[in-house]
């Protein structure tokens, strides 16, 4: 039983994950399309808030749920808990930390309040990778001292990844200035 549940959980954690990279994505474009001209920006805030409500409804909501549904069972087979499962828990609960977050985005958006930048909310969209990546690392290692290598690993990521988006964007910055 306990693996049919296990298969489950990371069925779920992978629709999760990949319906909040989007939902995410979806916000940096609904942003951009404020420097779009009036009619343009019209009818692509119409279809990104569409698009946004279904992806959340349809995807990343009962996947999250059904993510922490069978995550729960499988705790309650695993049968103990030791510091790398506490701990993993711990970022999973940041994890929904995040995702009502995104909610909240959202509904900012659909307020028509755009307080964020693209460039914020494509940092703010590396969060969840963020979490994937040590939660990943927690699950696969289990140890407390490959936890202390996967959190400074996870500092070094961290630290690559805002570079990365510091490239990217001047990058862009760049191409928006050639004619």
């Amino acid at each position: 039983m306990y693996l049919y549940v296990k298969a489950l959980h990371i069925l779920f954690v992978v629709t999760w994950f990949a319906g909040l990279f989007y939902f995410v994505r979806l916000l940096i474009y609904n942003t951009e399309a404020g420097s779009r001209d009036d009619v343009a920006r019209g009818i692509l805030r119409d279809q990104y808030g569409g698009q946004l409500l279904r992806l959340w409804r349809g995807i990343t909501v009962p996947s999250a749920v059904l993510t922490g549904v069978f995550g729960l069972w499988m705790w309650h087979l695993y049968g103990s808990n030791p510091l790398w499962l506490i701990t993993k828990f711990g970022f999973v609960l940041l994890l929904y930390a995040y995702h009502a977050s995104c909610w909240w985005l959202y509904k900012q958006q659909l307020s028509g309040e755009f307080r964020y930048s693209g460039t914020f909310l494509r940092i703010w969209n590396e969060v969840a990778t963020i979490f994937l990546v040590a939660i990943v690392f927690l699950v696969v290692l289990k140890n407390t001292l490959s936890m202390l290598w996967g959190l400074l690993g996870l500092l070094g990521f961290i630290a690559v990844l805002m570079t990365a988006i510091g490239i990217y964007k001047k990058m862009r910055e760049k191409q928006s200035t050639q004619p």
